[in-house]
């Protein structure tokens, strides 16, 4: 897979994304994520709110965009990397859990925040979603998939897999009625996406057999 460089527009939008990005967790972090308005994000990204309403739908998914940014290309990418002679399985697990835990001091930074408000975990848990178009087109070129669907399936299941690791990881302890509830982390994220995605494993086998056969 050969990737096309971005054109002036598109890397124009890429910075005002990333600015927005970093204005967003910046001023959470200064602040605390409740009292940072999508005006505030704007202004400091040197952007309109209505500019802002292009990227992002609230300012969780702004902040969260600190972690996530791009991660799910990250993890096609990765796929793709990989030799004919690895494990599909193998090759989407490896991937998933590199992307998912190689974090820099900025991520870090909004992983901290994550882990106390329900609104940041939430829209953290539903970027998952952004793993299956990525993913199954990578899949779909692994396996000969013209259609596409095989893959679509897989890669889909791999989405709900990683979300279900996370909300193991991410499971609140004491009052969720709290608005600055407790969470601790359960388990290394690593042991919690292998465990997540281990059921997937013989799906991924049947379907290059059937590539092979």
């Amino acid at each position: 897979m050969t990737a096309t460089p971005p054109g002036l527009r598109e890397r124009k939008k890429q910075a005002t994304r990333e600015a927005l990005r970093e204005a967003a967790l910046r001023l959470a972090v200064e602040r605390g994520p409740d009292r940072v308005r999508v005006e505030d994000i704007a202004e400091a990204a040197g952007v309109s709110p209505r500019t802002y309403n292009n990227y992002f739908a609230s300012r969780e998914q702004a902040i969260v965009s600190a972690v996530t940014a791009d991660r799910e290309a990250r993890i096609a990418a990765a796929v793709a990397a990989r030799t004919a002679d690895v494990r599909l399985a193998d090759a989407v697990t490896e991937a998933v859990v590199e992307q998912y835990t190689n974090t820099g001091e900025r991520a870090h930074e909004a992983l901290l925040l994550i882990t106390t408000r329900p609104a940041l975990r939430d829209a953290f848990l539903d970027t998952t979603a952004g793993i299956e178009p990525p993913l199954a087109a990578v899949i779909a070129e692994r396996l000969d998939d013209t259609g596409a669907h095989t893959a679509r399936v897989l890669a889909a299941s791999v989405a709900a897999a990683v979300r279900i690791a996370l909300e193991t990881w991410l499971r609140p302890t004491g009052d969720a009625d709290t608005a600055e509830t407790l969470v601790v982390p359960s388990g290394p994220l690593p042991d919690q996406l292998r465990t997540a995605l281990a059921p997937l494993a013989p799906a991924f086998d049947a379907a290059e057999q059937r590539t092979q056969t």
